[in-house]
C-alpha cells in the first residue's frame, strides 16, 4: 500500500512525497489506521523504523480535519519526550508532514529563554511538543491550559520513565479532558515498562510489537573488534581517514572522555566536535545542526544522544567505549540504518570491557559478529602512526592533569 492510497489530507501526501515517503514502514502501517479510528495505542518498535511518522501523520491529519480555520484555539495535541534533542527532532517531522495544512506546531524546552517560547505561544498552537520541565513551569505561571487536548503521545517512554518522569506523565493525565487518545512508543518493553504503560493507557488499547527477537534493525550491519584501550585512537583514526567521505557519530561513556579523544583527534588532524551533557543548550543544538548539514563529519557524543536524533546519512556509528548498559547499545547502534538506508557499526572491546559485550549479547539474543584484526593489521596500524607516539603520549599525559580541572570548572 502508498501513502496516496490513504484516506488522508492531499496536502499530507505531497509533503511525504516530498520527504521521500511513498510507502508506509511495518510500524507506520500497523499505527496510522488505529490512531485515525480514535483508539488508544501501545507501540513497540526498533529504533529507526519510522515511529515518528507513525503518530505525526494521523494526527496531523485529524487535527487539519477538525479546525475550521487557520488559527489555532488551543492546543490538541501534547507529545512528551525525555531529551530537548529529541524534542526538536519530532518537532521537525511534525512540521514538515503540516505544512500548508491549518496545523501549527511548536517546541517547548528548557536551558533558553522563555520570554520568546511565551510570545511563541500566545500566537495559537495545535501540537505542542515539550520536555517536562519547561511544559509544567509555563503551565503553572498560566501561559496555556490543556483543557482541549485530544492526543498525548509519549515517545521513547521507557527513557522518560528511566529518568524518573513517571510522576510528570501521571500529572500532565490529570491535566488533560478525561476523554483523550494516549498513544505510547518505546523501542524496549520490560515487565516494569509494560506494566507502567498499561497504567497510562485504556483496557482496550491496541498493542504492536515488532521485530521482539533482534533488536537491532536490519539495516545495521554491526560487529566488535577486539582492540585494547591504549590502541583505540589509532584504530579511530584510520577509519576516520580510510574513509574520508563517510559521516560517524562516535560513542565514548563520559563527557571527559569525550574530550579526551576529541583533542587526541585534533592532534593527528582529524576534524572533530563534542556532544554531552556539560555543552550549553545552544551549544548542543548548534554542533547537530553542523552535522546534520556536513559541514562536521565525525562527531563524538555520550549517551546524551544515543536516542531520537535522527541525523541524515550516518554511515558509521562507532562505540568507542562499549556502554555500561546493555540497552543503550541498542539506541547507539540504531543512530544508522534509518528508514530504508542501509548502515555499519563497529564497537572497539577491550579486554576489560569483555564482560561488558557478554551482557550485550546477552540482551540483543546473540553474538555480535567479529571483525577480525590479524596480528600485522593491529600492528601496522599502530606502526602508522607510531612517529606521533610520543606526541600522543604527551597529548594524553596533558588531558589527563587537566581532568580535574575540566570537572571542576564544568560544576
Amino acid at each position: 500500500m502508498r501513502f496516496s492510497e490513504y484516506r488522508i489530507n492531499p496536502e499530507i501526501k505531497n509533503n511525504l512525497e516530498a520527504m521521500g515517503f511513498k510507502r508506509p514502514t511495518d510500524i507506520q502501517y500497523k499505527c496510522i489506521p488505529p490512531i485515525l479510528k480514535g483508539e488508544d495505542l501501545l507501540a513497540i518498535a526498533q529504533t529507526g523504523t519510522g515511529k515518528t511518522a507513525a503518530f505525526a501523520i494521523p494526527v496531523v491529519h485529524l487535527i487539519h480535519e477538525s479546525k475550521k480555520s487557520a488559527r489555532a484555539d488551543a492546543i490538541q495535541c501534547l507529545v512528551m519526550a525525555p531529551t530537548r534533542e529529541l524534542a526538536l527532532q519530532i518537532t521537525d517531522v511534525f512540521q514538515q508532514i503540516s505544512q500548508k495544512t491549518r496545523v501549527k506546531v511548536f517546541c517547548l524546552y528548557g536551558g533558553v529563554d522563555q520570554d520568546p517560547q511565551i510570545a511563541r505561544m500566545e500566537k495559537g498552537v495545535d501540537v505542542l511538543v515539550s520536555t517536562p520541565g519547561r511544559m509544567f513551569d509555563l503551565h503553572s505561571q498560566g501561559h496555556f491550559d490543556l483543557k482541549q487536548v485530544e492526543f498525548l503521545i509519549l515517545d521513547e517512554a521507557d527513557r522518560m520513565f528511566d529518568l524518573g518522569f513517571l510522576k510528570d506523565i501521571q500529572d500532565v493525565k490529570r491535566l488533560l479532558p478525561r476523554k483523550h487518545q494516549t498513544l505510547f512508543f518505546s523501542a524496549t518493553i520490560n515487565d516494569r515498562i509494560k506494566k507502567l504503560a498499561y497504567s497510562l493507557v485504556n483496557q482496550h488499547a491496541v498493542r504492536i510489537q515488532m521485530s521482539p527477537k533482534d533488536p537491532v534493525s536490519k539495516n545495521v550491519r554491526h560487529s566488535v573488534a577486539f582492540i585494547e584501550m591504549d590502541d583505540k585512537r589509532f584504530f579511530l583514526e584510520r577509519l576516520v581517514k580510510d574513509h574520508p567521505e563517510a559521516k560517524m557519530l562516535v560513542f565514548v561513556r563520559t563527557k571527559v572522555r569525550a574530550e579526551r579523544v576529541h583533542a587526541a583527534m585534533l592532534r593527528v588532524d582529524v576534524p572533530t566536535e563534542t556532544l554531552h551533557g556539560d555543552k550549553e543548550q545552544l551549544e548542543r543544538l548548534a554542533v547537530l545542526q553542523r552535522f546534520r548539514e556536513g559541514e562536521l563529519r565525525v562527531l563524538i557524543a555520550t549517551d546524551v544522544s544515543a536516542r531520537g536524533i535522527d541525523v541524515p546519512d550516518v554511515e558509521y556509528v562507532v562505540n568507542y567505549d562499549l556502554p555500561d548498559v546493555a540497552e543503550n547499545y541498542v539506541h547507539r547502534v540504531g543512530r544508522t540504518g534509518r528508514g530504508e538506508r542501509k548502515g555499519d557499526a563497529i564497537s572497539f572491546c577491550s579486554t576489560e570491557e569483555k564482560p561488558m559485550l557478554a551482557e550485550i549479547e546477552a540482551y540483543i539474543g546473540k553474538p555480535i559478529a567479529v571483525a577480525t584484526i590479524d596480528r600485522k593489521e593491529y600492528a601496522e596500524t599502530i606502526r602508522l602512526t607510531e612517529d606521533v607516539g610520543d606526541k600522543w603520549r604527551d597529548i594524553m599525559k596533558e588531558i589527563d592533569q587537566a581532568e580535574p580541572f575540566y570537572k571542576k570548572k564544568k560544576k
